[in-house]
C-alpha cells in the first residue's frame, strides 16, 4: 500500500483505530501513522501490530506509551515534542482516543499551551453499537464504563433513570452478566 507521507504540521493528532477488524481503519489514519514524527499509544504492542498489518514502518521514529497510569512527566515529554515542531500521533487500543480512553489531561494541557489538536476520525464503538442496536439514535447519552462495585454501579444507574433517549454504556466482556 502507498501512503501519503507528506510532512504533517506540528500538533497532536488523535488517530481513531479499528475496534475489531484491522481493515476498518481510514486512509487518513494510515497516512497520519506513516507520516507522524512521533507515535504515542495506549499500548505500544497493539499499535505495533496495527502498523505491521498495514505495512507501516517505524523508520526509527519514537513510539511512546501513554495510558491510564501515565503522569505529568509523560505528558510533558509529548508536549515538548509538539512544542519543538514535531507531529505526534496518539492512538488508543481501539476506537477514538479519549472516548473512555486515557488522554484527556494530555489534550487539555496541549490546548492550554496553544498547541493544535487534530482529530483523525474513524471507528467509534459508541456509534457502531447505536447503529445496530435497534434503539432510537436521535437522542442518546454515552455514560462510559459503569463502576465495578455493585453499590456504586446501582447509584450510577439510579442517577441516569430520568435521562431521555438511549443510554449507552461500555463494559468489559467478562463483566457483562453482572
Amino acid at each position: 500500500m502507498i501512503f501519503q507521507t507528506d510532512a504533517l504540521a506540528p500538533g497532536l493528532y488523535l488517530v481513531a483505530t479499528p475496534i475489531g477488524n484491522a481493515r476498518d481503519i481510514t486512509l487518513r489514519a494510515l497516512d497520519t501513522l506513516a507520516s507522524a514524527d512521533v507515535l504515542v499509544a495506549e499500548d505500544t504492542r497493539v499499535a505495533r501490530k496495527l502498523m505491521e498489518i498495514h505495512g507501516i514502518d517505524l523508520r526509527g521514529r519514537a513510539l511512546w506509551s501513554y495510558h491510564d497510569h501515565s503522569g505529568p512527566g509523560d505528558r510533558a515529554r509529548v508536549l515538548r515534542a509538539v512544542e519543538s515542531g514535531q507531529s505526534v500521533a496518539y492512538v488508543s487500543d481501539a476506537g477514538t482516543p479519549l472516548v473512555a480512553d486515557p488522554g484527556y489531561k494530555l489534550v487539555a494541557e496541549a490546548i492550554a499551551a496553544g498547541h493544535p489538536v487534530i482529530a483523525i476520525p474513524g471507528p467509534s464503538a459508541v456509534l457502531a453499537a447505536l447503529s445496530i442496536g435497534g434503539l432510537g439514535t436521535d437522542q442518546f447519552h454515552f455514560a462510559g464504563f459503569l463502576p465495578s462495585a455493585a453499590g456504586a454501579r446501582e447509584r450510577a444507574l439510579d442517577a441516569l433513570r430520568t435521562t431521555e433517549g438511549t443510554l449507552v454504556f461500555y463494559e468489559a466482556g467478562r463483566r457483562v452478566r453482572e
